[in-house]
């Protein structure tokens, strides 16, 4: 069946094509800023939204405030006009294309909380014009495009897909990942419309290696959840044969390594102290939320999300076991060093990263708890953690290491000095094996 395309559609087509077309995008994070820089840099005008005043102000500067992406590569494109910035909501009708990437938390009772796409979409609503395409790529539950978003874009009287265009598009970033960056990751775009598929396929041309079209936006929104419901799933797995293992005097990361030999059937997760960032703490319970609408119950995903979520409470009774049984004491009025609070190594991300839950348990047990991160001097403010709100890490000094009773390894940040640490320190709780991966033995390591 033949679709015949409206002129308007025709238009937005050849400019997107031709790469005149202009990008807006909203929200100004991990997602937003590596995928402004992206378009910027294969020669796209963008407009970039975010009501933090800060980040604005910095990116008009030339400016980076995340630490993996370079402000030598935002700066070119402020002075050559291809980037702008802007808090203003009511600038959302000038852009041709509105990419949304917006936070998609979690309630306290673990329900999808789309505050920020709901009140993002009704901002784009108040300027929606005729001939814009809107892609959401923040990830979410089958059917948020659909159900959510396209009733607040058409309370105004036009029609997805005829009037303005619609579509879903993953986003599939992983901060500090060298070697997979924004412009090297094939991107799935999904659309209940034919020309919102196509409009959206022609854009992320300019950009990415492949863009893989797929039948709808809820099928493209599962993909997303899939993919970090694979990685929740087998995280979960290692965590708990980590235990197993510990308990049979089996070293589980040296039995990883030797499995991952195999060149079929197999794939090396690891363990950990918890799941941190954006996505796979999260993205799996949205799964389990919509799930529900279809009679439908998510037992493998509900039991590795209490595996993981259990990791913690694991790491601090390893922690307080050790300190009784080596230097007859437990936590109560022991100092303690968490190296490391951001989620992953390497970068400057503390979403959900179990080291901030890990400093609150070990302060619940009477301990006190800083931290040293080399890429984070601050916590900033934290809706889940407020005890730990704007706490400043500690500089590194090895003399002052020695002071403390436990140093607690989070986070396996490179270029870290672990010879020095564990010369150091009276005892080094490794959750991460950095010690044995850099070639570091002592007694005073235990993992866990």
């Amino acid at each position: 069946m033949t679709i015949e395309w409206p002129a308007h559609a025709l238009r937005l087509q050849d400019s997107i094509k031709a790469g005149s077309a202009t990008i807006g995008i909203i929200g100004m994070g991990y997602v937003g800023l590596p995928l402004a820089v992206a378009f910027g840099e294969a020669g796209c005008p963008v407009l970039a939204f975010d009501l933090d005043d800060a980040k604005i102000a910095a990116l008009k500067a030339g400016q980076s405030y995340i630490n993996h992406i370079e402000g030598g590569r935002i700066a070119p494109l402020v002075r050559a006009g291809t980037l702008d910035a802007t808090a203003d909501l009511a600038r959302l009708g000038e852009p041709d294309v509105l990419l949304i990437c917006v936070p998609t938390p979690l309630s306290r009772h673990l329900e999808p909380d789309l505050k920020y796409v709901e009140d993002t979409t009704r901002a784009i609503a108040a300027t929606l014009r005729t001939g814009q395409l809107v892609i959401l790529e923040s990830t979410t539950y089958p059917g948020t495009t659909r159900e959510v978003m396209q009733p607040i874009l058409e309370a105004g009287g036009l029609a997805a897909g005829h009037d303005f265009f619609l579509a879903y598009s993953p986003e599939r970033e992983d901060p500090g990942n060298a070697t997979y960056s924004t412009t090297k990751i094939p991107k799935v775009v999904g659309a209940d419309d034919p020309i919102s598929t196509a409009l959206s396929v022609a854009l992320y041309a300019h950009v990415v290696p492949q863009t893989i079209a797929v039948s709808s936006a809820a099928t493209a929104e599962a993909v997303k959840i899939t993919e970090n419901v694979f990685r929740a799933v087998n995280i979960a797995l290692v965590n708990e044969l980590k235990l197993i293992f510990t308990a049979m005097d089996i070293d589980v990361w040296e039995v990883i390594d030797a499995a991952k030999s195999k060149p079929f059937g197999f794939m090396p997760f690891y363990p950990g102290p918890g799941l941190g960032g954006h996505c796979i703490p999260i993205d799996p319970f949205y799964l389990t939320w919509k799930a529900r609408e279809f009679n439908q119950h998510t037992r493998f995903i509900e039991l590795a999300g209490q595996i993981n979520a259990d990791m913690p409470q694991h790491v601090v009774r390893v922690m307080a076991d050790t300190l009784d049984a080596r230097f007859g004491r437990g936590l109560r009025g022991a100092r303690i060093l968490v190296l490391g609070v951001a989620y992953k190594k390497n970068v400057d991300d503390i979403r959900e990263s179990p080291s901030l839950r890990l400093m609150e348990m070990i302060e619940a047990r009477g301990a006190t708890a800083d931290f040293h991160d080399p890429h984070v001097a601050q916590i900033n403010n934290t809706r889940e953690h407020p005890t730990l709100n704007f706490r400043h890490g500690v500089t590194w000094d090895l003399t002052a290491i020695a002071d403390y009773d436990a140093v607690l390894i989070a986070t396996d940040h490179d270029g870290v000095d672990y010879a020095g640490l564990v010369a150091s320190a009276k005892l080094v709780i490794d959750t991460r094996n950095a010690c044995a991966r850099a070639g570091v033995a002592g007694e005073n390591i235990m993992r866990a």
